[in-house]
């Protein structure tokens, strides 16, 4: 099998265009010299279909509210886990949720700091969890939808992270 160098979905062996990439010629690739009847490139590419989710639907259950379900499983489960696109997605959506525990232990830390604060205190650590709540959802959702597009869109140090772990 092969990879698209544009998103990174599997190519079966023959094809010559990238069924992720709405029918575009695979980015690398020269055309393949083919024997076969017409019909096979079908049936080759209707087998890759058959593993299941397309690789869209994949990437965005990585950072849905089972995603660190989903994330584990693309990571294990066989036809996903060698596919670069939604690897990038799994272990994007891991280090998201371990850099948010990390932020949740750090207000924790600090909402008990300023509870020494009488109402000021409450006032800005309430303030705090809110803007940190509503920040965390607007993060998951775009990128869901980011995900759905094909798009690889990399965060902040977590970003290039998950492309060192996915081989991008």
């Amino acid at each position: 099998m092969a990879f698209c160098s544009t998103c990174g979905a599997q190519i079966a062996d023959g094809m010559t265009t990238c069924a992720a990439c709405a029918g575009r010629p695979a980015a690398g690739f020269a055309p393949v010299p083919t024997t076969a009847p017409a019909a096979a490139p079908a049936a080759a590419s209707v087998q890759s279909g058959a593993s299941g989710l397309t690789d869209n639907v994949a990437g965005l259950l990585c950072y849905s509210p089972v995603g660190l379900f989903a994330d584990i499983i693309f990571l294990v489960a066989e036809p996903y886990n060698r596919n670069r696109f939604i690897r990038f997605h799994a272990f994007q959506s891991l280090f998201m949720a371990v850099a948010m525990v990390a932020v949740v232990i750090v207000l924790m830390i600090l909402g008990m700091v300023l509870a020494i604060i009488p109402v000021v205190g409450w006032i800005i650590g309430l303030l705090l969890w809110l803007g940190f709540a509503f920040g965390n959802l607007a993060l998951w959702i775009m990128m869901m939808i980011k995900a759905y597009q094909m798009q690889t869109t990399k965060l902040p140090f977590i970003g290039d992270l998950a492309a060192k772990q996915a081989g991008m």
